[in-house]
C-alpha cells in the first residue's frame, strides 16, 4: 500500500500538522530547528541524519510512496526538493507553504505546491489526490511522447463521454489531431452526438482494425480491448494506455492502466488530469466534459461518485452555456417529424411502457423519438422502433430506477439480434428475416405487439 511520508521543518510545523489530524497512512517525520526545543512532536520520528539522501533512503521506501515537505523556508524546501528527487526519482511531491512560491523550488518531474496553514483535512487529502493524478499524467507523457502517431481509439459509434475524454487526453498531450486522432470501428450515429462533435470542430475518423498498424501508439478511454469481441483484434490486445470507469476486463495488455469503476463518467478522471497538471481549461473542453459527466451519469442521478460532483463544479464554472445548448438540441429533421407523427397515431402506453412504431425511418432519428417518448405520463419506458435497411432497429429509454435498460434489451434480442446498452438507455437490432421467422410477419402491429410482450417478459421476468 502506497503511504505518505510527510517531512515537517521543525517542531512548530510538526505539531501543526499533528493538530489537522495525521491519516493512517502517513509516516510523521521532523527536522529539528536549531532555535527551538528538540522535544520530539507526538507522533513524530525524528528523520536520522538530517535532510539527506542517506536519511530519506533509511525510511525503506516502496514503489507508490508520496512524499509532502512542510516548510516556510525557501533553503529548506529547495534542499528538500533536490534530496527527495534523488532518493526516490518516482516519487510525487507535494510541497506545503505560504511563503515560498512554486517558481523558487528547483525542476522536478512531479512536483505541486500549495498553501498550508489554509489548508484543512480535506483539503489536503484533496491535494494528495491531485498529486496522485499529477503522477499518472507524468507517466502517460513519458510513454506517449515516444509515439510519433498515436491513435485514440474509442468504442464503435461513441458516446459524448468517449468523445469527451478523447478530446480531453489529446489536449493533455499538447498534440492535434494528425499525430493523436480519435478513431473508432463505428461512426458516429446519434444525432446529438453528431450535433457534439460539429459544435466542437472534432473528427472522429473510422478505421479497419488492419488501418491500426499505421499508428505507432494507441490509447483507449471510455472502453476496454474486450468490448470489441471475445476475441479482440491484435493490435488491441496490447495497448499504450487504458483510461475507463466501466469495470475492468481481463485478456489484454496496457502499459498504462487506469481504472475506475466507482467513477460514474471517465470524463471525471480526465478532468482531474487536467486540474492535476494546471492545464488551461478552455470553454470548448470544459463543454465536451461537462457534457460527457452529464449523460453517463443522467445529470448527476446515476452512478455519481464525490468524484464526479467535484469535476462537475469545477468544469461548470469554465463551460459555455450556450454551446451546451447547441450540443443537447440537435434539430429533428422534417422526415423525423412526420415518423414520430406515424408513430403517435398507434402509440399507447401498458404496462407503464410508451411503444411507438415508425415504420421506414433514419435511424439517427429513432432515439430522438425515444427520448420525446419518455415525457409521456405514466411511461416508466420508451421505446422507439424503425425499419432501417433490412434491420429492425429499436432504442429504449427509461426513468433511471427500474430495471437496467442495457439488460432487457440483451434478454429481448437473445437468439434473434444484438443489443445492450448503460441503466437508462440501450439499442437493439435484429435483422428483419430473423423477426418474421420467429413472429410471422413484420407489420406495424405485428412490431408492436411482439416487442411489447417482449419487453413485459424482459422487465419483470429473469433477466440476469
Amino acid at each position: 500500500m502506497a503511504r505518505r511520508i510527510i517531512v515537517c521543518d521543525g517542531a512548530e510545523l510538526a505539531r501543526l500538522w499533528g493538530r489537522i489530524g495525521a491519516s493512517d497512512d502517513e509516516i510523521l517525520n521532523w527536522i529539528p530547528r536549531e532555535d527551538e526545543p528538540r522535544a520530539r512532536p507526538p507522533g513524530f520520528y525524528t528523520l536520522q541524519g538530517g535532510l539527506t539522501v542517506d536519511a530519506i533512503l533509511k525510511l525503506g521506501l516502496k514503489a507508490g510512496d508520496e512524499f509532502a515537505l512542510v516548510s516556510e523556508e525557501t533553503s529548506f524546501l529547495r534542499a528538500a526538493v533536490s534530496v527527495v528527487g534523488e532518493a526516490a526519482p518516482e516519487a510525487p511531491v507535494l510541497v506545503l507553504t505560504d511563503r515560498v512560491a512554486a517558481d523558487d523550488l528547483p525542476e522536478h518531474p512531479c512536483l505541486r505546491s500549495t498553501g498550508l496553514r489554509s489548508l484543512i483535512r480535506g483539503n489536503i487529502d484533496e491535494e494528495f489526490d491531485h498529486l496522485s493524478n499529477l503522477r499518472r499524467v507524468v507517466d502517460l507523457r513519458a510513454l506517449v511522447d515516444r509515439r510519433e502517431k498515436l491513435g485514440i481509439l474509442l468504442q464503435p459509434d461513441p458516446d459524448p463521454d468517449g468523445i469527451a475524454c478523447g478530446y480531453a487526453l489529446r489536449a493533455l498531450f499538447g498534440r492535434k489531431s494528425p499525430t493523436a486522432p480519435l478513431i473508432s470501428f463505428g461512426g458516429v450515429q446519434r444525432p446529438e452526438n453528431q450535433a457534439m462533435i460539429q459544435a466542437l470542430g472534432l473528427d472522429v475518423r473510422t478505421v479497419t482494425p488492419e488501418e491500426l498498424d499505421a499508428f505507432d501508439g494507441l490509447a483507449l478511454v471510455d472502453v476496454q480491448p474486450t468490448v470489441f469481441g471475445e476475441n479482440p483484434p491484435a493490435r488491441v490486445r496490447s495497448v499504450d494506455v487504458v483510461i475507463d470507469h466501466h469495470p475492468e476486463r481481463s485478456g489484454y495488455d496496457a502499459v498504462i492502466k487506469d481504472i475506475r469503476p466507482a467513477y460514474g463518467a471517465t470524463a471525471t478522471i480526465l478532468t482531474e488530469y487536467i486540474r492535476a497538471a494546471g492545464m488551461e481549461l478552455r470553454p470548448r473542453l470544459a463543454t465536451a466534459l461537462v457534457y460527457g459527466i452529464k449523460t453517463d451519469t443522467q445529470l448527476l442521478g446515476r452512478e455519481t461518485s464525490r468524484h464526479d460532483m467535484a469535476a462537475f463544479a469545477y468544469l461548470h464554472a469554465h463551460h459555455s452555456p450556450a454551446l451546451l445548448r447547441r450540443i443537447e438540441r440537435p434539430a429533428l429533421p422534417a422526415e423525423g417529424l412526420r415518423a414520430l407523427g406515424r408513430g403517435l397515431v398507434s402509440s399507447r402506453i401498458e404496462d407503464g411502457i410508451h411503444l411507438l412504431v415508425l415504420g421506414r425511418v433514419r435511424e439517427d432519428v429513432i432515439p430522438q423519438v425515444a427520448d420525446l417518448a419518455l415525457q409521456a405520463e405514466g411511461a416508466e419506458w420508451a421505446i422507439a422502433a424503425g425499419l432501417v435497411g433490412a434491420d429492425l432497429v429499436f432504442s429504449v429509454r427509461n426513468v433511471g430506477y427500474v430495471r437496467a435498460a442495457g439488460e432487457v434489451v440483451r434478454a429481448v434480442v437473445e437468439g434473434l439480434g444484438v443489443g445492450g446498452g448503460h441503466r437508462s438507455m440501450a439499442k437493439g437490432i435484429i435483422p428483419l428475416k430473423a423477426f418474421r421467422k420467429v413472429y410471422g410477419g413484420a407489420s406495424r402491429e405485428r412490431i408492436r405487439v411482439a416487442l411489447h410482450d417482449a419487453f413485459v417478459r424482459a422487465i419483470h421476468g429473469d433477466v440476469g
